[in-house]
């Protein structure tokens, strides 16, 4: 096709110069001292055109031949540039490849080749990237002194270039200060990032990993809610990770105002799950507060026939430790319970230590009895089931038993 272009551009300039040249019958005349030159128009014209080109020829040939040096010191310079690069770019698959000896070296053979080519020198952006690349190899090995001196170099560049670079570098201290076990200061350094960057998943998983080693399980809890919001982990793993940080934060409760405090500090969902529930009536129990801990499970106890399993035995277990004192009002609630799962033995726990409580011996026994035998139940909950059933044995006058039934609780170990 483009033979075909030329081929009709050749042959429309033939038809306009045999057009215009051909009825030409022009003359020029050149005169030098007591010489005249005649020359037709035609010529001269083609003369003329071939003298201008023959000097832009001439001046390109000059300047490409003062070019060289420039030329020359460029390809040299560009040379180097992708020599960087390509340092740069192993340095990053060595560091993948855990190769951090060479990692470093390449790291160090990109920047030392950064430094010979002026336009590369001043990219602020592949000092940064060189930098934590060494640092992170450094990190690696153990070198903290290293590390530290590249990582100052990092953030120097990368608040020059600005963007993500100084973030980037930062959120990287962040992470090896807590390798380092140093919370304290991977909290200073999140805390000093913009507030954009410091709700990003990533700053927020390490800030939970920095709170859980200050063992502050409540401002672990709020970063965490972060996380769940934000789908930065799955829903069974959001709740498994929730759940243990609040009963991790109540069993941190060391009087009753503090638990308090604590319970209130929950949100909705923590204080509807049946096994926070159940470890707060326990803490409360253990400092003292039993009818506290009722409370806090009466909500769900009311809920007892449409719990789960899981949830109707920790609730159940619970109730067992903070029975003492237990009121008339609980009857109901045991009842209903029992109506709708029977056979669950935390249940039989729970309602038999509730009978004996109110003195009720004879609806008491059986699941007294039932408890003692289940090998389902935890030997503290048997234990206490032996020595209720002791208490009910003596009160009816029957010693005899009743040491036997003591016995039994001091054997089961």
């Amino acid at each position: 096709m483009r033979g075909v272009i030329w081929l009709i551009l050749l042959f429309t300039v033939a038809v306009v110069s045999a057009s215009v040249l051909g009825p030409n019958d022009g003359l020029v005349s050149i005169y030098q001292g007591a010489w005249r030159v005649d020359l037709s128009l035609n010529l001269f014209l083609l003369l003329l055109v071939a003298a201008v080109v023959l000097t832009f020829v001439a001046f390109q040939a000059i300047s490409g031949l003062l070019a060289l040096p420039t030329r020359a010191q460029a390809w040299r310079e560009q040379k180097r540039e992708r020599a960087a690069h390509a340092a740069l770019r192993e340095a990053l698959t060595e560091l993948f490849a855990a190769r951090y000896a060479r990692a470093q070296r390449a790291a160090d053979q990109a920047l030392l080749l950064q430094s010979h080519v002026p336009e590369l020198a001043r990219e602020p952006q592949f000092t940064t990237l060189a930098q934590l690349i060494a640092a992170s190899s450094l990190h690696q090995l153990q070198d903290r002194l290293g590390r530290e001196s590249r990582l100052a170099s990092a953030l120097a560049s990368g608040r020059q270039a600005g963007g993500s670079s100084a973030d980037g570098a930062q959120l990287l201290a962040a992470q090896w200060a807590l390798d380092d076990r140093d919370a304290e200061r991977s909290l200073a350094l999140l805390s000093a990032l913009p507030p954009g960057v410091a709700r990003r998943t990533q700053a927020l998983r390490l800030k939970l990993s920095a709170t859980r080693q200050q063992r502050k399980p409540l401002d672990a809890l709020q970063t965490a809610r972060l996380l769940a919001k934000h789908q930065g982990f799955s829903a069974l793993a959001a709740k498994a990770l929730l759940r243990s940080l609040a009963i991790e934060a109540l069993e941190q409760s060391l009087d009753e105002e503090q638990l308090r405090r604590t319970w209130a500090a929950l949100d909705a969902a923590n204080r509807k799950d049946a096994f926070v529930v159940a470890r707060a009536a326990r803490r409360a129990k253990a400092l003292g507060q039993v009818s506290l801990g009722r409370d806090w499970l009466q909500p769900l106890w009311e809920q007892m026939p449409r719990q789960d399993a899981e949830s109707r035995h920790e609730l159940a277990l619970a109730l067992v430790d903070c029975a003492q004192g237990l009121g008339s009002d609980w009857l109901p609630r045991v009842e209903a319970a029992l109506s709708a799962h029977g056979h669950d033995a935390a249940l039989l726990a729970a309602a038999g230590a509730a009978f004996e409580q109110r003195q009720l011996w004879g609806k008491a026994k059986r699941p007294l009895e039932q408890t003692a035998a289940s090998d389902a139940l935890p030997k503290s909950v048997r234990r206490q089931a032996l020595r209720s059933l002791a208490s009910i044995a003596r009160s009816e006058g029957d010693e005899d038993k009743a040491v036997a039934l003591e016995r039994r609780a001091a054997f089961l170990e």
